[in-house]
Formats: structure tokens, C-alpha cells, sequence
């Protein structure tokens, strides 16, 4: 079974490329125009409309497999690359795996981290911290967060920058060296 696996992986990869191939396009398109030329000469009967129909369905109907077979393997390693950036980064190792969140949560990360990147810069100047993520000015979880503990998913995220390297009275770091706190909901 494992070398079917294989074989199939492989196969779809090569399919995948050929298929994304301009010469590809261009048989395609010589194809469709050679099918319509041939129209008045069977007089556009209903057999020579079935022919495209019938060819086209299928082959989307396959390459539909294919396709999805390779991008998933693709994305699995540009996961795998970007896991292991964080982990030999100053990123906060909390983010690996936030790709099996479900939608609402990714979304909600994603305001979150939208909110930290525009108030970066606000943190700079003031050289102060900024909590951006669930908890209220009093430091409570938000009732989303509570649902979701409850609910035994994983909580939103909040981002949290450090203090400015210039308020702290160190030489400014680059932005690569920039460390982000993050945490998860108690």
C-alpha cells in the first residue's frame, strides 16, 4: 500500500506540473478550436456536442484528485518550513499548529495579529506594552474565550509586544530580533 502511496504522489506531482504548463494551455485551446471547426461538418449534431462535454467532465472530474492530492502535500511541507522557522526563530512557538484551528479562530487571530502589526508602531513610540487579543481592560478572558475553553477547543490568541528596546535603554534590535510574547487564554 505504502509504495501505491508513492506512486500515486508521484504521479500526481508530474500531472500537476504538466498540467500548469503552457504548452498545456495551448493543446487545450487548439483542441476546443479543432472540436468547434468540426461543428458544421457534423452539423452540430447532438454527438459532437457530447464529445467536448463528455471529454472535459472527466477530465476535470480526475484532475479535480490530482490536483488536490498535490496541494496537499505542498501545503504540508511549506507548514513544515514555516514550523520550523518559528521554532529556530524568536517567534513565539505557540503559533505552530494554529492551522488546525477552525475558521472562526483563524479569522480571529487574524484581526489579532492585524491589530499588533498597526499598533507596533504605537508601542515603539510610547515604549510601553499594548495587549491586543481577548482580555478587557480588566484582565478578564472574554466570553469567547471562556466558550471555547468550555467548548474544549483551542482559545483565541492574544498578541503581546515587548517593551521597546529604547525605552528599555538598550540599542534598537532589528525587526527580525523583535521578540513577541504570546499567550493563550487561562
Amino acid at each position: 500500500m505504502e509504495g501505491a502511496k508513492k506512486l500515486f504522489a508521484h504521479f500526481a506531482t508530474k500531472i500537476s506540473e504538466l498540467a500548469g504548463a503552457p504548452v498545456t494551455f495551448v493543446l487545450a485551446v487548439i483542441s476546443v478550436l479543432v472540436w468547434a471547426g468540426l461543428g458544421p461538418v457534423f452539423d452540430y449534431s447532438e454527438t459532437w456536442q457530447l464529445v467536448i462535454n463528455t471529454g472535459t467532465t472527466i477530465v476535470t472530474f480526475l484532475m479535480v484528485f490530482v490536483l488536490q492530492n498535490a496541494q496537499t502535500r505542498d501545503t504540508r511541507a511549506i507548514q513544515a518550513k514555516l514550523d520550523e522557522i518559528i521554532l529556530t526563530s524568536h517567534a513565539e512557538n505557540r503559533f505552530i499548529g494554529i492551522e488546525n484551528l477552525d475558521e472562526d479562530d483563524l479569522k480571529h487571530l487574524d484581526r489579532l495579529v492585524a491589530k499588533a502589526a498597526k499598533g507596533r508602531r504605537d508601542v515603539q513610540e510610547n515604549g510601553g506594552d499594548v495587549a491586543l487579543g481577548d482580555e478587557d481592560k480588566s484582565g478578564k478572558s472574554s466570553k469567547r474565550q471562556q466558550a471555547a475553553v468550555a467548548a474544549n477547543k483551542k482559545p483565541g490568541v492574544a498578541v503581546k509586544r515587548s517593551v521597546s528596546s529604547k525605552a528599555a535603554g538598550r540599542k534598537p534590535a532589528s525587526a527580525k530580533s523583535r521578540k513577541q510574547k504570546v499567550k493563550t487564554a487561562p
